[in-house]
This record gives structure tokens, C-alpha cells and sequence, in this order.
């Protein structure tokens, strides 16, 4: 089911740090493997030590962010959760719940991947972004 409009999508995606530096033509292909969905109150979006697939960016509603059983973070529309599990097989740091209703739209890793192969100047500036974050992150945890 289609919820956003590809400019919406466009805009949301150039908020997130790890793709500030594409293009608009390679945020409209990023836009482009995405999928809308919504998401009741209460249900979990990624729970921490999973495996991460999926990238989330926000349009509506409210998250809840918990580590180690502590909420230590909340997110709303406009925000984004999960970018590192575009990058990395990993297990995730936190455990994000709908706080509220929630319209998202998902960017899966396996899209991701197919786009980078296909457009590898995405893979460079995505690296440079996400040099970034690590930094901002070894400053203030609470960023994650």
C-alpha cells in the first residue's frame, strides 16, 4: 500500500545523516525500493541483540528507544532508526517501540545493497556519512 508520495520520501531520506551526501536523483532511487507501512501502538519495530535488516524513517507517530531494558531515547516523525543494519549484519543496540500509530516507510538491506551495486558513488558517500556518525557517536552515546 502506497502512503507516501516519492517527494515525501525524498525529503525524509535526505534528513538522515548517513545519505546527506547523495544526490537527488540517487535519494529518488533510495525512495524508489522503499515500503510503506503502518505500525499499531505497541509493537516493536527491532528489539536489541536481533539482527538487523531494515532501515526505518519516521513520517507519524512516536517510538520509544530502550537499551538493557532502560528507555534511554524517543523518536518521532521526521527521524530515523536503524541505519547501520544497511551496512552491517549486526545485532541491534536498542529496542524501538510504537509508542503511538506509526506511518513509516522501510528501506530494506537487501534493496540497499542492489542500489550500491548498481550505483557505487552511493556506497562512497554513504562511507563518508557514516564516518561521521561513528564520531558523533563516540561523543554522545545517546545518539544511537
Amino acid at each position: 500500500m502506497r502512503l507516501f508520495s516519492q517527494d515525501t520520501k525524498v525529503q525524509a531520506l535526505k534528513r538522515a545523516p548517513l545519505f546527506e551526501g547523495l544526490s537527488k536523483k540517487e535519494l529518488t532511487q533510495l525512495a524508489r525500493v522503499t515500503e510503506d507501512l503502518e505500525i499499531p501502538a505497541g509493537q516493536v519495530l527491532c528489539r536489541e541483540g536481533d539482527t538487523g535488516r531494515e532501515f526505518f524513517v519516521i513520517v507519524d507517530g512516536e517510538t520509544d528507544i530502550s537499551s538493557g531494558g532502560r528507555r534511554v531515547a524517543a523518536r518521532g516523525g521526521g527521524d530515523f532508526v536503524g541505519e547501520i543494519a544497511l551496512l552491517q549484519n549486526t545485532e541491534r543496540t536498542a529496542t524501538v517501540t510504537a509508542k503511538t500509530p506509526l506511518r513509516v516507510f522501510v528501506l530494506t538491506r537487501e534493496d540497499f545493497r542492489q542500489l550500491v551495486r548498481e550505483n557505487p558513488t552511493v556506497e562512497r558517500k554513504v562511507m563518508h556519512a557514516l564516518a561521521r556518525r561513528v564520531v558523533e557517536l563516540a561523543r554522545d552515546p545517546t545518539l544511537a
